[in-house]
């Protein structure tokens, strides 16, 4: 069995070593162009080239969990295209959403201008009951960010394509319930796919639906935000503020608005990162898994878009 592994931006020398430990009895190869065809292949931002030169792939490993991005290529047919399903990145983006969540919550971005200006104000306290969230997406890190920010006893709500049951999370699905979803949230958390029917959904006409004084986190796709309906909404004073950590353009321009508007925190999409040891170990189990005939955990359904 040979594996090919073409993963652009990424020191290939450590993945290549774990994979040939994790997969001992396989041929593990850095793509070059013109290379021998390969079984399978662990991906990341590849070039329609790969694919073109390796039409037998029976398998596509990303080494992330979205493939917006891998699915605009022309895949081969019959090739089984595999996200990762967590890989150490649930508790990492519960640890961005509960801190983004907590820290509009308690003020502190407030606390900090003041102390700041050597201002020693203390702030009434805000009711939490106040703060409703909305978590937009319920796959594997959607549904550990709604249960870690219920330990917080904050009200979840959540809404996915398909229903969803979730302990001690009030569950919406489909655009039928969308509306209700929103205008039950003040806070809103987008962890959706990028699909062609998520595309843009962050946009005026669903910000609105938002409570008055509403918080937006973007964790998920860049092209999920209307950008200039955001600042817009912001303008007006029905949204509060954002936390934005994808955007449609990466690295963010230097003329963007975004960097101007004080009631928005940036951060270069570093909510949750991919773990290699952890990874490796998950797409090795994936490959051998496909090789056996079983079902692959983390398949994506070309159709849908995850």
């Amino acid at each position: 069995m040979k594996v090919s592994f073409c993963c652009t931006g990424t020191h290939p020398e450590p993945w290549l070593a774990g994979l040939r430990a994790a997969l001992p009895l396989a041929q593990i190869e850095l793509w070059q162009p013109g290379a021998a065809p390969a079984d399978h292949a662990v991906v990341w931002a590849p070039p329609q080239q790969f694919f073109d030169e390796q039409p037998q792939l029976k398998g596509v490993f990303a080494i992330g969990a979205g493939v917006d991005a891998l699915l605009k290529l022309r895949l081969p047919a019959h090739a089984i295209v595999v996200r990762l399903d967590d890989a150490g990145m649930a508790v990492q983006m519960a640890e961005y959403v509960c801190h983004a969540v907590i820290r509009h919550f308690r003020e502190l971005d407030r606390y900090a201008a003041d102390m700041q200006q050597r201002e020693w104000t203390v702030h009434k306290p805000r009711d939490r009951s106040d703060f409703p969230v909305g978590v937009m997406g319920l796959g594997v890190l959607g549904q550990r960010v709604a249960q870690v920010l219920r330990q917080f006893e904050f009200s979840v709500h959540g809404w996915s394509r398909s229903p969803k049951l979730l302990e001690g999370v009030r569950t919406f699905s489909g655009p039928a319930q969308l509306d209700a979803f929103l205008a039950a949230s003040r806070v809103l958390v987008n962890l959706l796919p990028l699909t062609a029917d998520t595309h843009d959904i962050l946009n005026r006409a669903t910000l609105s639906r938002l409570q008055p004084g509403g918080y937006v986190i973007n964790v998920a796709r860049g092209a999920h935000l209307v950008d200039e309906d955001l600042l817009m909404l912001l303008d007006s004073g029905h949204l509060a503020g954002a936390t934005l950590d994808v955007f449609r353009t990466e690295p963010l321009p230097p003329a963007h608005p975004f960097w101007r508007q004080p009631k928005i925190t940036l951060t270069p999409h570093t909510s949750a990162r991919t773990l290699r040891e952890t990874s490796i170990a998950q797409i090795a189990g994936k490959i051998g898994a496909l090789e056996r005939g079983e079902p692959v955990p983390g398949a994506v359904d070309r159709e849908r878009g995850y």
